[in-house]
């Protein structure tokens, strides 16, 4: 964007000190025509849980925001010579049969912990764009200009705002309103979550001492059987053992949280050990080296019938919060990211064809991006011997296990910023200065 008398500098604000507003942020900030500000309701940047996964898609969109370096420095991968392993998918209960082998080539399963890459993100952002303690509780429009109202009673005026804040967004709301669309509320799946972290050589000693095969250890795991799903990974340089054991209330169609419960608490491990209980002897060995689990209510959001409103637009969980079944929350506000990251860095950008520039966004990322929340939930049912066509027929399931991310992971995020820029009449690429 053209920076001078006529073409005053655009004042973009970020809600939400994420993965994905974060980001965001740091490429934004690359742009001098541009004036970032991200704001974080919390004192200081920190992610709630544990790990989180990135597919080849994802990478993708890491490397073209810059910071795929700065990921590869914090990020665990599969060791060899299993590196291109996403799951080994098994039977849950008995004799854990083997049902088949998921690959990713090149990126196997590639994951970090959310604080980890955030502290290392955060290093990288420029002085005085970050502020803290601004918990967003109000936005309106006047114009072309989009006004903020934070919990500390500031405010903050810019020409565009971004809410990145997550699935309980405050900000979610008005753009809802905004299109006349019904409001949209954190959903509980009723699915939960028994989360935990072994030591492997602790596990490696559990599994040799009844006769199980250490392999279960070093590769990336998937236990399933009707109604749950264990999932484990090695993490921290394969010292560490991720673990997390799903299960699925399928009484209802639509399960209730209660209010007054936290998302997130501590359980003890006899409660844990009773849901597992008529599991395999490979699950339930693993869930006895977790003396301390958390325990974890899964919510997603109904897709969206837009992400867009005027001049605030909504990125990441608060625009499409899916269950994790498919590895692909994160990569999703990555995407979103770049996305953006690259239209509004864009020399051709001016406050005359910004709003057709956040069209394209939601007319390109949309789509894709309740598709992966669809096959999300999609995916933990065929997990969960639920998939109509599979149902619990190995054959049907193995072949399904091995094929059905295919289109997510080899999707390049750099087509639909070409899409828009086509849509833009941005085709030609400017010669680099």
């Amino acid at each position: 964007m053209s920076n001078n008398n006529s073409q005053p500098t655009l004042r973009v604000g970020i809600v939400g000190g994420g993965i994905s507003g974060v980001a965001l942020a740091l490429d934004l900030a690359r742009n001098s025509d541009l004036d970032i500000q991200l704001f974080e309701a919390a004192p200081a940047f920190g992610e709630v849980g544990a790990g989180v996964a990135f597919g080849a898609n994802s990478v993708r969109a890491l490397d073209g925001l810059g910071i795929g370096d700065a990921y590869r420095k914090v990020e665990d991968r599969t060791p060899a010579p299993w590196e291109d392993v996403w799951f080994e998918w098994r039977r849950g209960e008995g004799e854990s049969k083997y049902l088949a082998t998921t690959v990713m080539p090149g990126v196997g399963q590639s994951s970090v912990h959310r604080a980890d890459f955030l502290d290392v993100l955060t290093t990288h952002l420029p002085e005085g764009i970050a502020q803290f303690d601004k918990r967003a509780v109000s936005v309106e429009q006047n114009g072309d200009e989009a006004r903020v109202v934070f919990a500390d009673g500031t405010d903050y005026r810019c020409d565009l705002l971004i809410a990145a804040d997550g699935v309980k967004s405050v900000i979610r709301g008005h753009v809802l309103e905004g299109i006349g669309a019904e409001p949209a509320e954190p959903r509980f799946t009723g699915t939960c979550a028994y989360r935990g972290m072994i030591d492997s050589e602790t596990l490696r000693a559990a599994y040799r001492a009844k006769g199980l095969d250490t392999h279960l250890v070093d590769v990336p795991q998937m236990y399933l059987v009707k109604d749950g799903h264990i999932l484990t990974f090695p993490v921290k340089q394969g010292r560490i053992i991720n673990v997390v054991a799903f299960l699925s209330d399928r009484s209802s169609d639509s399960p209730q949280w209660p209010a007054s419960e936290p998302w997130v608490r501590k359980t003890s491990q006899a409660q844990m050990l009773e849901d597992f209980a008529d599991w395999g002897e490979a699950a339930r060995t693993l869930l006895e080296c977790i003396p301390e689990p958390t325990y974890w209510a899964l919510h997603d959001l109904a897709e969206l019938p837009g992400y867009v409103y005027n001049r605030v637009v909504l990125i990441g969980d608060a625009a499409h919060a899916m269950l994790p079944h498919q590895g692909a929350g994160a990569g999703q506000g990555l995407e979103d990211a770049y996305f953006l990251a690259r239209l509004l860095g864009d020399p051709r950008l001016n406050t005359g064809n910004i709003d057709a520039v956040l069209k394209t966004y939601d007319e390109l990322r949309r789509p894709r991006a309740c598709k992966v929340q669809r096959t999300s939930t999609q995916a933990g049912e065929l997990y969960e011997m639920r998939d109509p066509e599979a149902a619990a027929d190995d054959k049907v399931l193995a072949e399904k296990l091995e094929t059905r991310f295919n289109w997510l992971w080899h999707h390049d995020p750099e087509i639909d910023v070409a899409q828009a820029r086509s849509r833009l009449g941005w085709e030609h690429q400017l010669a680099a200065s």
